[in-house]
């Protein structure tokens, strides 16, 4: 069954693990309890920059969070109750072939928190590893087909990293995401399909292209799709390759928002842990970078392919 979600959609994902624990707290696993706690509240901060958004006058109905159940399961009931749209990572982190955060018992978690979607992330590379790609395409389908049934949406956030041979065809990385990352994506949205995995929403890494933008979207909406949308990661990049990448797609059919993360919190909460700012100084810097995203689509013409 295919449902799909076109409606503006601006995500505020704080959903980083491994890589939040590591290079903003400067530790490594196993986590003690006092150290599980205080990343806990360093994400609850991120919350509080998202609600004051909100409360600022981002419509709460296109507003949504994309948080992790290690850390952030108090965000994920709070924001539930005020009746916010949850997302919810089920993927295993810092794992470079996609694996459910909690193996078999995936979905009685999913259950618990019933988010609004369940995501996933997920490298996949057309070219790569044939039998890395097989399994990941079995994992995903049983996910969408759990998801699907029991009412929830999907949201798939695709990452295409490049192999050792491509970079070397191609002439390495910035002319690999300009000229063959777009048709890799597509490539692999149509695959994934063909499979029986069928998102919602697809997180995309940012196109340089309006005419890559569209072919996107023509596949994601093939053959019936027609509600399913797209929206623009940030991939950590600074500011102004985000605010490019955004200016891109928005505008576009089918983009229909973004998902930003490390771009607009990292420097506020890097501030606040090196008590250079307050929390509330923290929460108004993250909320007026989600601001920032927010106008460029709010005030994208509507363009053509």
């Amino acid at each position: 069954m295919i449902n799909g979600y076109d409606r503006p959609f601006y995500v505020l994902p704080f959903d980083h693990r491994s890589s939040y624990v590591k290079g903003l707290f400067n530790w490594r696993p196993p986590l003690t309890a006092e150290q599980i706690v205080e990343v806990a509240a360093s994400k609850r901060l991120i919350y509080e920059g998202f609600k004051k958004a909100v409360a600022d006058g981002i419509r709460r109905d296109r507003a949504a969070i994309l948080v992790d159940e290690e850390f952030g399961a108090a965000v994920l009931r709070d924001a539930a109750s005020h009746g916010c749209i949850t997302c919810m990572a089920i993927e295993k982190s810092g794992q470079e072939e996609f694996e459910f955060e909690y193996g078999e018992d995936f979905a009685r978690h999913i259950d618990e928190f019933n988010p609004t979607f369940g995501k996933v992330l997920v490298r996949y590379n057309p070219e790569g590893d044939a039998g890395v790609n097989e399994r990941q395409t079995t994992r995903l389908r049983r996910l969408s087909e759990y998801l699907a049934r029991t009412g929830r949406l999907f949201m798939f956030e695709l990452l295409v990293p490049p192999e050792k041979e491509q970079l070397e065809r191609i002439g390495g990385p910035a002319a690999y995401d300009r000229e063959l990352r777009p048709k890799l994506t597509v490539e692999t949205i149509r695959a994934l399909q063909e499979a029986g995995v069928e998102p919602d929403v697809w997180k995309i890494e940012g196109l340089e292209l309006r005419e890559d933008c569209g072919k996107v979207v023509e596949v994601v909406r093939r053959d019936g799709r027609t509600k399913v949308g797209c929206i623009v990661l940030g991939r950590g990049s600074d500011g102004q390759d985000v605010l490019r990448w955004l200016r891109t797609a928005a505008g576009v059919p089918g983009f229909i928002g973004f998902a930003v993360g490390r771009t607009t919190w990292w420097d506020a909460m890097a501030a606040w842990r090196g008590k250079e700012i307050s929390s509330e100084e923290a929460a108004a810097q993250i909320a007026g970078r989600f601001h920032e995203w927010v106008d460029v689509f709010e005030r994208a013409p509507t363009v053509g392919r």
